[in-house]
């Protein structure tokens, strides 16, 4: 008598063991399908495809914040993002990746979705204008300070490369090593160029 629900048996075992061990979806799908009625069919090769490769991206770009801050020495000037630190990744992050790029917001909008308090003043810098914050900063770990592209003292070079109205000014602290923090707020105020 049990013989007769030997094979029964081990067809269901065997499924069970191959669902099990598929990882990539579309063998996966083509064993679910073989075994039973009413699968979902899978999304568009284009959509899977495009899930991958973002995916894949992330992941090699994480992967390299973390090589160079890892490999930079100096304790005391790395800096994370709280979320990133604390791996809150949905506090930026949404599930849905076909939606502003797996971000919950627009892009050159979502660091103002917690930071509102660096729009302040007459005067906005432009990058702060348009929302491009990843002008100046990295998203989620930096070997400088406030999680900056490049070094203080070198950051706003990034874009302001221009021989400058006030040049003789700007010779004398350059050469003192003040940075253009000191003088000047990279986000907005009430004077004009910035000026603390």
């Amino acid at each position: 008598m049990v013989w007769k629900f030997l094979p029964a048996l081990l067809f269901a075992f065997l499924s069970c063991f191959l669902l099990a061990s598929c990882s990539d979806p579309t063998t996966r799908h083509k064993v679910l399908s073989t075994i039973f009625d009413g699968v979902p069919s899978l999304p568009p090769a284009g959509e899977m495809c495009n899930e991958y490769y973002h995916e894949r991206v992330a992941a090699e770009t994480e992967g390299r914040e973390m090589a160079d801050v890892n490999a930079d020495t100096d304790q005391d000037r790395r800096s994370s993002h709280k979320p990133y630190k604390e791996k809150k990744c949905k506090d930026c992050h949404s599930k849905n990746k076909n939606i502003n790029a797996g971000l919950i917001a627009p892009k050159r909008e979502l660091c103002g979705v917690c930071h509102q308090d660096f729009v302040q003043g007459d005067n906005v810098h432009g990058p702060v204008a348009v929302g491009d914050c990843l002008a100046c900063h990295l998203p989620h770990n930096s070997p400088y300070p406030s999680l900056l592209k490049e070094d203080p003292d070198k950051v706003c070079d990034l874009c302001h490369q221009e021989s400058r109205l006030a040049a003789a000014m700007h010779e004398r602290f350059v050469v003192k090593t003040i940075s253009c923090g000191e003088c000047h707020d990279p986000h907005a105020g009430d004077a004009r160029y910035f000026l603390k």
